[in-house]
C-alpha cells in the first residue's frame, strides 16, 4: 500500500545556510575622531549581531578632514560605502550608526547614495497634521541605498539642528555674549564645517545647508532618503555634553523638553527613556524674506537679538522639514555616573576605560538593530518528510 507523504515545516534555521554577511553597517565618527574612536563598539557588535553583519567603521573624514565641510564630508564618505558595496557582492541590506557630526556626514551621503523605487511602493508612512484641521499626508516610502535595502539609521549625539542657540553647544555656558562671538570664529578653528553648524554658511540669499538638508531639494532628497529607512532612531544627552545639546540632538523644540525619569530602563544603564514620535504633516521647510535679513544680520554684524531672532527662524523650519518623518527617540542621562562631564563620548564608549558608562546605551542600540533584524526576516525552515 501507499504511503501519502507530505512536507512539514519544522522551525529550526538551517546551520551554515548564509556564510557571507548580508548586511552591511557603517560606523561614522564624529569631529576630529578616526575609526578608531569604535574599537568598543565594533566588538560588542560582532558579539551581539553575528555574522550576518559586516560592520566597517569609515575613515574617509578622519580628524582635520572633518573641517572640510558637512557636504563635502559626506561626499567622501558616499564614495567610501559605493566602494565597499562593491567589493562585497553578498551585501542585501544597509544601516548607519553614527555618533555627533558623523551623523551630519551621513545624512548628506545617504541623499547622495538614493535611489527611488521606479514603481510606487505600497509601503506609505502616514503624517498627522499637527493643526486642529483634519489633514493626512502619505510619504511613499522605498528606494535604495547604494543599491541595498535601507534598514537602520542611528545618530548618537548629533547637532541635527546645529549648534547654534542657547545652550545647544553647552561648553559656552549658554552666556549670550559668548554665543554671539562663537559664530564667527567657528570657522577659523574648524572650517567650512563651522560656518555650517552655525547657519552662517553661503550667501545671505542662500539657504544654510542644515535647512536644505531637512527637505527635497536641488541639492538632493534628503528627506526621500532618510525616509527610505525602516528604522531611524536618535539617542540624545539629556545633560552633561559640553558639545551637543538635547535639543539639537533629538531634534525637540524648546517647549518638547520634558524632564526625564532620573531612573534607567532595565537592562540598559543610564538609558533613561524611549519615545516613538510619529510624522507630522508639513509643507516641508521655507526660507523666508525674513529669514534672508536675519541671516545678513547675523553673519555681517551679529549681536544677541539678531543671532537669537535667526536661529528661531531657522530651528523651527528644520524641526518642521525632519518631523515629516517619524523618529524613536531615545534619551540618556549619566547624572549618575563617575564621570558624567563625559556624556559626549560616553555614548559611544571611545574609550573602554574612561568611557564605559555608556555601555549600556550601545546594548541598547545592538538590541534595537537585532530587533529589526527579526522583523524584516522570517524564520528559515527545513523540509522534512513523514
Amino acid at each position: 500500500m501507499d504511503t501519502a507523504q507530505g512536507n512539514l515545516m519544522s522551525p529550526k534555521r538551517i546551520p551554515g545556510f548564509k556564510n557571507e554577511p548580508d548586511h552591511l553597517l557603517v560606523l561614522v565618527h564624529g569631529i576630529m575622531a578616526s575609526p578608531s574612536d569604535w574599537t568598543y563598539v565594533e566588538s560588542e557588535l560582532k558579539r551581539r549581531l553575528g555574522q550576518r553583519f559586516l560592520l566597517y567603521a569609515s575613515s574617509s573624514n578622519s580628524y582635520t578632514k572633518t573641517f572640510t565641510g558637512i557636504d563635502g564630508a559626506g561626499k567622501r564618505l558616499a564614495d567610501e560605502v559605493l566602494q565597499i558595496v562593491r567589493k562585497t557582492e553578498s551585501l542585501k541590506k544597509i544601516s548607519f550608526l553614527t555618533h555627533s557630526l558623523g551623523g551630519l556626514f551621513a545624512r548628506f551621503a545617504v541623499a547622495m547614495l538614493y535611489s527611488p523605487n521606479n514603481a510606487v511602493d505600497n509601503a506609505v508612512e502616514t503624517c498627522t497634521s499637527s493643526d486642529t484641521t483634519s489633514k493626512t499626508i502619505l510619504f511613499p516610502m522605498g528606494g535604495s541605498i547604494a543599491g541595498l535595502e535601507p534598514v537602520n539609521f542611528i545618530t548618537l549625539a548629533t547637532p541635527h539642528l546645529g549648534v547654534r542657540g542657547r545652550k545647544q553647544l553647552p561648553f559656552l555656558l549658554g552666556v549670550p555674549f559668548l554665543e554671539k562671538i562663537a559664530a564667527p570664529l567657528a570657522p577659523i578653528f574648524v572650517g567650512r564645517t563651522g560656518s555650517q553648524l552655525f547657519l552662517t554658511d553661503g550667501k545671505p540669499e542662500k539657504p544654510p545647508l542644515l535647512l536644505r538638508m531637512a527637505s527635497d531639494c536641488e541639492d538632493g532628497k534628503f528627506i526621500s532618503a532618510l525616509g527610505a529607512f525602516k528604522c531611524r532612531i536618535i539617542y540624545a544627552n539629556v545633560s552633561f555634553d559640553h558639545m551637543v545639546g538635547w535639543r539639537t540632538s533629538s531634534i525637540r523644540r524648546e517647549t518638547e523638553l520634558v524632564k526625564p525619569p532620573q531612573r534607567s530602563l532595565d537592562g540598559y544603564k543610564h538609558v533613561v527613556d524611549v519615545e516613538y514620535c510619529p510624522p507630522v504633516s508639513s509643507e516641508g521647510p521655507h526660507f523666508p524674506p525674513e529669514a534672508a535679513k536675519a541671516k545678513e544680520a547675523a553673519q555681517n554684524a551679529p549681536n544677541v537679538q539678531n543671532t537669537l531672532e535667526y536661529h528661531d527662524i531657522m530651528e523651527e523650519e528644520m524641526i518642521r522639514g525632519l518631523q515629516q518623518l517619524g523618529w524613536k527617540k531615545v534619551d540618556v542621562s549619566f547624572h549618575s555616573a563617575f564621570w558624567p562631564f563625559f556624556a559626549h563620548n560616553n555614548i559611544h564608549v571611545k574609550n573602554e576605560w574612561f568611557h564605559n558608562a555608556g555601555a549600556g546605551v550601545v546594548a541598547h542600540v545592538a538590541d534595537s538593530i537585532n530587533q529589526q533584524e527579526k522583523q524584516l526576516d522570517p524564520p528559515t525552515y527545513i523540509a522534512a518528510s513523514l
